[in-house]
């Protein structure tokens, strides 16, 4: 028997290629089906940056098909929590949402290497937003 997602999370990047495409990622793998996820870019990319793939990869998660998608006030609206990433102003804002704003470095441009340590950050952020999510309903 399915039930409902416990929370619905939005991540929003400008490019939506790199941090916000990990971060998703990782939330799918942890968290399942327990949390809806969704990533938008305020100016979204071609593409999904191919360290940030390939950095994901390695941790065994897939990100290869995902594909920069545009931020939309109905993705605001549809999600309990919108966690930016430098995206500054674009992000529409509603009562009643929980915004965090993770400051984290750009893996535009770079090398696997330099976003391995941009990825591990984004994985321990998540790891901590499944614990607060899974606290609310236990509460």
């Amino acid at each position: 028997m399915s039930s409902a997602p416990l929370a619905s999370v939005l991540f929003v990047c400008v490019h939506n290629a790199g941090r916000s495409q990990m971060a998703a990622g990782f939330l799918r793998h942890l968290a399942g089906d327990r949390v809806e996820v969704r990533s938008a870019g305020s100016v979204p990319g071609d593409q999904v940056n191919p360290s940030a793939v390939e950095a994901m990869a390695e941790l065994g998660i897939d990100i290869a098909d995902q594909k920069p998608k545009v931020l939309t006030t109905e993705a605001v609206q549809a999600s309990d929590y919108v966690i930016t990433m430098g995206c500054g102003d674009a992000c529409p804002i509603f009562p009643g949402k929980k915004y965090l704003d993770w400051a984290l470095e750009d893996p535009a441009g770079k090398g696997v290497e330099a976003v391995r340590p941009i990825r591990d950050e984004i994985r321990t952020r998540i790891e901590a937003l499944i614990a607060e999510i899974d606290a609310q309903q236990e509460a």
